[in-house]
């Protein structure tokens, strides 16, 4: 069965879903999306990444001309109408085509569109034996420049950081803040574990507020497992016990070496396991 793509209300085979090359989401880069992901069937934590995308356009005016109950339907709609089951689904809104020059206001009607497929994930060996990372030279946008919670179309702070950590022969790459402070990674929020506890940066140090890693400090938590926002640096890094990814396309995987060196015993921790077990179970349940 040929995929089918959402695209301002109509259900359409994904070679017929097109857009136009006057459309202000490929001319500049104007526009928000969210990943989200099924299990089952199901969609997790459809009303979070939803609200997350309706934030995102109001940080950049951009009114989204359904509502949010609408929105969801959609996505739910063209979940069911691809037969898929535990898939990745990428929604997507961009000031709508208008004309040549920034001005917005000449783009007369947003463009939606909704894509799903079949999940990529990291390899099965790397949630076993870890990712191998490293810090990017390439800083975090500074937050007064473009905010790091507003999820929008233009990833080039991101994908010159991605193209360093293919360059050094790893999946993922850490990136700093302005002030030298750990930010997160590419795609993925990051996390330490220190004498028991669990740090990950504050979403003051210019990261995106994800979904899954609100989900970890929900479960730790739960677990009676210390969770602390705090400033992190490189050095913080490199002494921690564990270390871990989390991201809604790579769940939970763990670190063991950053910038060449071993994180811990070189091998995923045990507060790492436990909650990529905790969490996996609440996916699937």
């Amino acid at each position: 069965m040929g995929r089918k793509v959402w695209l301002n209300g109509e259900l359409l085979d994904r070679e017929d879903a097109k857009i136009s090359v006057f459309d202000h989401g490929v001319l500049y880069g104007d526009g928000v999306f969210e990943g989200i992901r099924s299990y089952g069937g199901k969609v997790f934590r459809l009303e979070a990444h939803v609200r997350r995308l309706y934030d995102s356009a109001l940080g950049i005016r951009l009114t989204i001309p359904v509502s949010q109950q609408e929105m969801a339907k959609a996505v739910a709609g063209t979940l069911d109408a691809n037969g898929l089951k535990d898939a990745y689904i990428r929604v997507v809104v961009t000031r709508g085509a208008g004309t040549l020059g920034l001005d917005p206001n000449r783009c007369p009607q947003p463009t939606i569109f909704i894509i799903t497929d079949k999940i990529s994930l990291y390899p099965d060996e790397l949630y076993e034996r870890g990712l191998d990372i490293i810090t990017a030279a390439t800083m975090r946008n500074h937050p007064n420049a473009v905010n790091p919670r507003l999820k929008s179309l233009n990833y080039l702070n991101n994908i010159l950081a991605k193209i360093e950590a293919i360059d050094a022969g790893t999946l993922e790459a850490v990136m700093l803040n302005h002030l030298g402070y750990v930010a997160e990674c590419t795609g993925d929020n990051l996390f330490i574990v220190r004498d028991g506890t669990v740090f990950t940066p504050p979403t003051a140090a210019g990261i995106l507020e994800g979904i899954t890693r609100n989900e970890i400090i929900d479960i730790a938590r739960e677990q009676d497992i210390e969770v602390r926002e705090e400033n992190l640096t490189r050095q913080d890094l490199y002494v921690a016990d564990e270390c871990f990814l989390t991201g809604t396309a790579a769940e939970v995987v763990p670190v063991v070496r950053i910038d060449k060196r071993p994180i811990g015993t070189g091998k995923p921790g045990p507060i790492t396991k436990q909650l990529a077990e905790a969490f996996r179970r609440r996916t699937r349940e």
